[in-house]
């Protein structure tokens, strides 16, 4: 891996060569929350910010999306709306590229996701190193640090961003923009191993997932389930925002008084009512603490037999959008039998 530094005030000459070939997104301000949106100026990037509302997810799983249309005489016609868009997301965080790894193994697994797999390749990834606050948790998930899963990645030390290049692709945009860059020295690299250090002291919640395969297993049948059921709105909100959530619906919308529509597919969440409802009324998980358990049991325990790991990276989004303040890391410590840890 290559690592190169760039001064901070040109960054906005950095960003204007890379639109020339590719639509530029970051995270941009909003009533003081942050969105990814498409930038028309660099000055409207914001890359100090804690979160986004919604994950980048949304570029490779869109919350609603036509798969494909079927007409009359033609049959089925596969939709390619946005497929051939190149984008590069500027600004993304370690917890949110782990989130994109794990989606990654998802769609590339046994059944392979082509309108994915397409969107992911035409997408660059520039990664941005963030300080947590207090509903980060991504280094007790391990994701508060990523060597793959971008193409560039910059650490803030000081008036420079010390630049990983994380593939051929990234190698290419330093190329392109090659007289940006410099070498770094040996202060360079001590004042990042400063902030690094400071970074792993700022984190205020921890919890421990070393055994928590085992804890889950003991746990199955704990009243935590019932008073998380009883708290539990089934808004879905902590599904939407999660990064890693990756349930969909698939439905036909048919053009009135004809034989054509599109077949569409969008988001949705395990802790609807109507998730496990199948034909003839039947609903597996009739109760609200049934879905909320399949929640937390899928993300921490089915999710770790099929991959090796939780598909939790901490990124803290849950907490702060529950509407009846469920904390996931209140909930895991509980399941321990420990109160919530602060560190």
């Amino acid at each position: 891996m290559k690592i190169l530094k760039i001064p901070k005030k040109k960054l906005d000459l950095f960003a204007s060569i890379l639109h020339q070939g590719w639509e530029l997104h970051a995270p941009v301000e909003q009533n003081g929350k942050f969105a990814f949106k498409p930038l028309d100026q660099w000055a409207q990037a914001r890359l100090a910010y804690n979160r986004t509302l919604l994950a980048p997810k949304k570029y490779f799983l869109p919350p609603q999306e036509a798969m494909f249309e079927y007409r009359n005489h033609e049959g089925y016609v596969p939709s390619r709306e946005g497929l051939d868009k190149r984008v590069i997301l500027f600004g993304v965080h370690s917890c949110d590229i782990f989130a994109i790894n794990i989606l990654d193994e998802v769609f590339a697994g046994k059944y392979p996701d082509p309108y994915y797999q397409i969107r992911r390749k035409n997408t660059a990834i520039i990664g941005v190193d963030c300080v947590p606050d207090e509903y980060c948790f991504c280094r007790s998930m391990r994701a508060d640090f990523v060597d793959k899963g971008f193409d560039l990645f910059f650490n803030d030390i000081g008036d420079y961003y010390l630049t990983a290049v994380g593939t051929s692709l990234g190698d290419d945009l330093v190329l392109a923009t090659a007289q940006l860059f410099e070498e770094i020295n040996d202060k360079d690299i001590a004042e990042y191993k400063h902030r690094s250090s400071e970074k792993q002291k700022a984190f205020k919640l921890d919890v421990e997932i070393r055994d928590l395969l085992g804890i889950f297993e003991l746990e199955y049948e704990s009243q935590i389930w019932d008073e998380l059921g009883d708290r539990c709105l089934s808004c879905g909100s902590c599904s939407m925002v999660c990064p890693t959530c990756y349930c969909f619906d698939v439905m036909d919308h048919i053009k009135l008084g004809s034989k054509e529509g599109s077949r569409v597919r969008t988001w949705d969440s395990c802790l609807f009512h109507s998730h496990a409802l199948v034909a003839g009324g039947e609903n597996f998980r009739k109760e609200r603490s049934s879905r909320i358990k399949h929640r937390y049991y899928h993300k921490q325990s089915g999710f770790v037999a099929e991959f090796g790991r939780p598909s939790c990276v901490g990124c803290g989004r849950c907490i702060e959008s529950c509407p009846v303040k469920i904390d996931i890391v209140e909930v895991l410590n509980r399941l321990r039998g420990e109160e919530h840890a602060i560190s």
